[in-house]
């Protein structure tokens, strides 16, 4: 096989991103030292960031059966590096007091950016499956990597257990999917379908499992039971790649492959989708009501979220895909704020996350500042006008309003109500304070580190996209996510 200089250049973050991994393994054999392995490793992913001005213009590429990278492509892979470059980041602040080896932490994240990477271009089930244990993989690692916490490592390992049984489920969804169709390729499959009775059981069967195997990832319910715990448990940082760079790659792939299918067209998969969609959005808020512990509340949250853009899933109209990549802006940009202000009260490592909500009480008297940011990023992710959240809501509304999904819509604005709650319940513990009470501060110079320096550029960002979004508007409908390909 035979790869032009387009293709090469097409690849080109991709290959910069591996680079990355292989050279902060190299200098970590060399030398082990925290402050030039987390710099190499940001060195890197902003250059792969930055390759994505160089393939724009010789995109589209197909690049051998398995990989396409176009537009679409490059607008999910520059959310991924950018959700990876916010977590290298904060890891360097929240690792520079742990105990033990530092270094191979930027390993993973790189590795697992790979893969995600690989997902947000696949365009075959192989590659699909490659690019989800490579994301995977280094994730258990990361989830456990404090394992002198109890909770971290049992996290890992439950994270393991559960990711290897939906990996099961997938890869048997595919194989059902390949005894009928004979192919695995996106395009072949969608052809093959366009002409084939969808009531088959053995494609109905297949297209389940991999939606369960998907579902998982996605901490979709049913299939959520995994997230409050190993957010809880995996480090501040890790738990951001999960929520972000991790998700997006994912659903990337996903809309990717029901674009390029017409199986969605089928009542019954139209339906299911419609069903996980409310569940995750009943449960996500209702779970979170009870919650006293921040990771677990951002946990159900995200699974709360993930319904909401389910939505526009379903809705299937014009500007569906639009509604997809706007929400899960707003979503990434919210979500590594609240993460980024966790990391950096936790910072430097002293063996416990303050995670717990009584840990953030009179947070505004000690650390005014990054109370103001997580008061904003509540804020946005329940929606209120002026941040970035209200954006993302208002355009899955618009998609289910269009569809008429009346029930959806009931359960969004049901959802939403209950989520102002319990962000608000956040809100407030960040001005409550208690004589002698315990408290964890950030560093007092944590605005001139570069965690802090990442947290106040997703604080702006949010306020930003909530009071002008045009520009991020233009950056998605020039990525070709307007419409239904």
């Amino acid at each position: 096989m035979t790869f032009t200089p387009e293709q090469l250049t097409a690849l080109l973050p991709l290959l910069l991103t591996s680079a990355t991994a292989v050279l902060v393994m190299l200098a970590i054999s060399i030398k082990r030292h925290h402050w030039w392995n987390a710099t190499f490793t940001v060195i890197g992913l902003n250059l792969a960031l930055l390759s994505i001005l160089v393939v724009l213009p010789t995109i589209p590429q197909i690049v051998t059966p398995l990989l396409v990278v176009d537009a679409y492509a490059c607008f999910y892979m520059a959310l991924v590096l950018i959700s990876t470059l916010a977590c290298v980041t904060l890891s360097h602040a929240y690792m520079e007091g742990f105990g033990g080896n530092r270094e191979e932490i930027y390993i993973l994240l790189t590795l697992a950016c790979v893969g995600a990477l690989v997902m947000v271009c696949s365009r075959h089930m192989a590659a699909l499956f490659i690019g989800l244990e490579l994301l995977s993989v280094p994730v258990y690692g990361m989830v456990a990597y404090t394992f002198r916490q109890n909770r971290s490592l049992e996290a890992g390992i439950k994270y393991m257990i559960l990711s290897a049984a939906a990996s099961a489920f997938l890869l048997f969804g595919m194989a059902l999917l390949y005894a009928f169709t004979g192919s695995l390729a996106f395009a072949d499959i969608g052809a093959q379908l366009s002409t084939a009775d969808l009531d088959n059981p053995i494609l109905l069967a297949g297209g389940t499992l991999i939606l369960v195997g998907l579902g998982f990832k996605l901490s979709l319910a049913p299939f959520h039971l995994w997230t409050p715990d190993v957010y809880q448990g995996a480090p501040a940082p890790v738990g951001a790649f999960l929520a972000t760079a991790s998700k997006v790659a994912v659903f990337a792939v996903l809309l990717r492959f029901i674009v390029e299918t017409p199986a969605m067209g089928h009542p019954a998969l139209r339906e299911i989708f419609a069903v996980l969609a409310g569940l995750s959005i009943v449960v996500g808020n209702f779970l979170a009501l009870t919650q006293t512990n921040l990771k677990r509340l951002l946990g159900y949250s995200s699974i709360a979220h993930f319904g909401y853009i389910m939505i526009a899933v379903v809705a299937q109209n014009a500007i569906a895909i639009e509604a997809v990549g706007v929400y899960l802006i707003t979503y990434v940009v919210t979500t590594l704020s609240a993460f980024a202000v966790l990391s950096l009260v936790s910072s430097p490592f002293k063996g416990t996350d303050a995670d717990a909500l009584y840990d953030m009480r009179g947070l505004f008297w000690r650390r005014p500042y990054l109370a103001i940011a997580m008061a904003f990023s509540m804020l946005s992710l329940a929606g209120i006008p002026a941040t970035a959240g209200f954006i993302g809501k208002f355009y899955v509304v618009a998609a289910g309003v269009d569809a008429e999904l009346w029930w959806l819509l009931g359960l969004l604005v049901l959802g939403s109500a209950i989520g102002l709650y319990y962000y608000l319940r956040v809100m407030v513990t960040l001005f409550l304070l208690e004589p002698g009470m315990r408290r964890h501060n950030a560093p007092l110079d944590w605005g001139q580190r570069a965690g802090g320096v990442a947290l106040i550029a997703f604080a702006l960002a949010i306020a930003f996209i909530g009071v002008f979004p045009q520009p991020v508007l233009e950056v998605i409908q020039s990525a070709g996510l307007n419409t239904l390909r």
